[in-house]
């Protein structure tokens, strides 16, 4: 593309020991990621792809190869890479407000400036109403949206997305790659999205890295994708590319 990335993965591997046995992760894992592309590593579990992702965020170490952020290597977690969890981890203890205002707080933002960065993104994500209240009180899908907004109050320049609608009902799930479709459009950012559901990658993706099926992870193809914002699943474009992508990953729908 002619231009500085703003993630390069340049020969990355990634290693275990399990029983005084070296488990292989990742092979020889090369990705170039441009700033305010949304790219989707596509995988079925243990695939490697939550390791990645990891290792990109700074939480694990590569065992041989490096990551690059605007060509600087990543040595550790930092404030302009926001990672969501599939899990929510939100602290039961604060509230809506609470949680996403944290990533500030730390920082040293003052308390009238972190309130509305916080106000901010949790209108963003549609939470505005329920701000006083705690996690138990929010569906699954609400929680996911509290840890979306909590990443981006803390304003990242790349947004990394562990497979966070896994937990969700079908229904849900639909709705928030809709949610995280808009809130990219509003307010860009390079993303990073790890899922195994073929229709959630083509829905939200620029380009669809596929994975093999079986450790240690290498990347099997890519796809670009050409298709008009909003989409639709019946299109008969999506269609295709699903059929293209279900042949050739063989992953199950």
């Amino acid at each position: 593309m002619g231009k500085k990335p703003k993630i390069a993965c340049e020969g990355v591997t990634k290693s275990f020991l399990r029983d005084m046995k070296t488990i292989p992760v990742l092979d020889t894992f090369d990705l170039s990621v441009q700033e305010n592309e949304f790219v989707v590593i596509l995988g079925p579990g243990q695939s490697g792809k939550t390791t990645l992702l990891r290792i990109i965020a700074g939480l694990e170490t590569s065992s041989s190869g490096r990551v690059l952020m605007d060509g600087n290597v990543v040595t550790g977690p930092g404030q302009e890479r926001g990672l969501v969890f599939q899990r929510y981890m939100l602290f039961p203890w604060k509230t809506v407000m609470g949680n996403v205002e944290l990533g500030p707080k730390l920082r040293g933002v003052p308390k009238k400036d972190r309130r509305e960065i916080a106000s901010h993104y949790v209108n963003l994500v549609g939470l505005s109403g329920f701000e006083n209240a705690y996690p138990h009180q929010l569906s699954g899908g609400m929680k996911q949206r509290v840890g979306i907004a909590r990443a981006y109050a803390n304003k990242p320049e790349v947004m990394l997305l562990d497979e966070p609608f896994g937990q969700l009902d079908a229904q849900t799930r639909y709705f928030m790659a809709k949610e995280t479709t808009r809130i990219w459009e509003t307010e860009k950012r390079t993303v990073i999205f790890v899922t195994n559901n073929i229709e959630e990658a083509i829905f939200l993706g620029d380009r669809i890295i596929t994975l093999d099926g079986k450790l240690p992870g290498r990347i099997k193809s890519t796809f670009r994708v050409d298709l008009p914002r909003p989409r639709e699943h019946i299109d008969a474009d999506f269609l295709e590319l699903r059929r293209v992508i279900t042949e050739e990953t063989r992953l199950l729908l």
